[in-house]
């Protein structure tokens, strides 16, 4: 009992003290990053699903 103890604690202090957490401004940035990216590998599937739905179309007509 007395290890999990110490590890909740060393945990804890870990994260209170020795972490360094990003800034609104890094957060949000980063968000905008994460956000445009997968706007674009959206698109990006969406164009290889028609390209690939157009060529099925003509392959198997009907």
């Amino acid at each position: 009992m007395n290890k999990i103890v110490s590890y909740c604690k060393a945990c804890y202090d870990e994260l209170a003290h020795k972490t360094t957490w990003p800034s609104r401004a890094e957060l949000t940035h980063s968000a905008m990053v994460v956000l445009s990216a997968s706007l674009v590998i959206a698109l990006v599937v969406f164009a290889m699903d028609s390209v690939f739905k157009a060529f099925m179309g003509v392959v198997y007509p009907g």
